[in-house]
């Protein structure tokens, strides 16, 4: 569904952060992208979108992310930022999630019963006529995701998903994620977060792949962690191999 062949990428000249990845990402896998700071996972999820061009190839079901396929490439795609604050952009949840699918040629009717659709099937029907700087961060970023269910993607990027929440809304966003159908690329610092809602994982250090494979295979190898400044998830901080 997904593939990067042989894929560069340098914001700056002879600076690469990515150095001939190749990867490709199958339907329906739920995929844990890891690395350190600056390793690159982001850059990916960019190249992804059409928001950087670098070298090599991508694909998203056979279509070359290029400059004339990038809006069929981001009905496919779904992206879920980090701060929702840089994606829930209208006074109300509601306007956001109709934002998206009125521009994509829904009439307000269709878009508002799409809206309700998606916000009962994440049980945040609560939430359609709040304003968005009066609910809390668990329930913005909750918002945030089903902005873009609202478009109907195939695929759902989302880019520290969990960052800066407290216990029980990254317990519900972890939830939420687990319950969703779309192939799904997380990127997260969060190891523990990772194990429980991809299968597979996909480390990038020193600008290429350096591991890919079961998501507790990788995120259980100390040593493999350790060497990409990652530690260990919390639940096997006490084992090593």
């Amino acid at each position: 569904m997904i593939e990067f062949r042989n894929v560069s990428f340098a914001y700056e000249k002879n600076r690469p952060v990515l150095s001939g990845i190749s990867f490709h990402i199958d339907e329906g896998e739920n995929v844990g992208l890891i690395g350190a700071n600056g390793a690159g996972k982001s850059t990916v999820m960019k190249l992804l979108l059409g928001f950087l061009q670098g070298e090599g190839e991508i694909l998203v079901h056979d279509i070359p992310v290029c400059k004339d396929t990038l809006a069929e490439i981001r009905k496919i795609c779904g992206f879920v930022l980090q701060n929702s604050d840089d994606q829930m952009f209208m006074p109300t949840v509601l306007e956001d999630l109709m934002f998206g699918p009125v521009n994509y040629g829904m009439t307000k009717q269709q878009a508002e019963r799409k809206a309700d659709e998606v916000l009962a099937g994440l049980d945040i029907a609560y939430l359609k006529n709040r304003y968005n700087h009066r609910i809390s961060g668990g329930e913005k970023r909750m918002a945030a995701v089903a902005s873009v269910l609202a478009m109907e993607p195939e695929v759902l990027l989302m880019d520290e998903p969990t960052a800066a929440l407290d216990p029980y809304n990254r317990r519900m966003i972890i939830n939420t994620i687990r319950k969703l159908p779309q192939t799904k690329i997380i990127t997260s610092h969060d190891l523990d977060m990772i194990l429980d809602t991809c299968t597979r994982v996909i480390l990038i250090g020193g600008g290429t792949v350096a591991a890919d494979g079961p998501a507790e295979e990788i995120l259980t190898n100390k040593k493999l962690l350790e060497a990409h400044r990652l530690e260990l998830p919390l639940r096997f901080s006490g084992s090593s191999i």
